[in-house]
């Protein structure tokens, strides 16, 4: 085991890591073991009691946060010429069809979110293999293969957030900035955790939210009573 350094000694002795707190104990927490010198990330990890392998247990969607994320996300919209200036009027940051699937075969990818037009998702079909590993792949279920190219940007920008259960049965997921005050950051988690309850597969038996941790970038995570959100 590699040593511990000074700020990860000092952060430690600052909670009981044998304790579980609520939520908005543990955002305190958070907040007050962080020290980094930028604006950290708070990041939520829910482990669900699903088998991802199983259609009919697949956790999959998306949730605007009513604070935002903290973060500006670049949305690429993939579209008609006349559905462009729709597109520039929203907010997109690029717009526009064979100049940017030609630009992402070459492999660029400098965007957080890609909006597409029904009829253009044939033509993703052979770029899956560089958006999906990269999340960047459109989907009907999040919203971002849409003819509604206004409302689509819109949500992007106001702070919408998308998520999946991963392979191991966990949704990782980021709810603000660490400079966000401790009610904003328990609201926006509060939000995404409440949409993860009303997403329970039928399928699921036996304990859906197994856990919940809260962390900021390079922080310790801290347990979230998890039962006391789904009551």
């Amino acid at each position: 085991m590699g040593k511990l350094t000074k700020n990860r000694k000092e952060a430690l002795a600052k909670y009981d890591k044998t304790r579980i707190h609520t939520l908005a104990e543990a955002v305190e927490v958070v907040k007050s073991i962080t020290k980094v010198k930028f604006d950290a990330s708070v990041d939520l990890d829910i482990r669900l009691g699903v088998d991802p392998r199983k259609a009919n247990q697949m956790v999959r969607g998306s949730v605007t946060l009513p604070h935002g994320t903290g973060r500006t996300k670049r949305v690429l919209v993939l579209c008609t010429p006349d559905k462009e200036d729709e597109a520039k009027e929203a907010g997109a940051d690029y717009y526009g069809m064979d100049e940017y699937l030609d630009k992402i075969k070459q492999g660029w990818t400098d965007i957080d979110v890609v909006i597409a037009q029904p009829n253009v998702m044939p033509k993703l079909g052979p770029l899956g293999k560089i958006l999906g590993p990269r999340g960047l792949m459109p989907n009907p279920k999040t919203g971002t293969v849409t003819m509604d190219i206004q409302r689509a940007v819109q949500d992007v920008k106001a702070g919408k957030i998308d998520f999946k259960v991963d392979k191991t049965g966990i949704v990782h997921a980021s709810v603000g900035r660490i400079s966000f005050d401790k009610q904003k950051i328990v609201e926006n988690a509060s939000e995404l955790i409440q949409t993860i309850i009303k997403m329970k597969p039928a399928a699921a038996k036996g304990t859906y939210m197994k856990s919940l941790y809260i962390s900021s970038t390079m922080s310790p995570s801290i347990q979230v009573d998890a039962k006391s959100i789904s009551n």
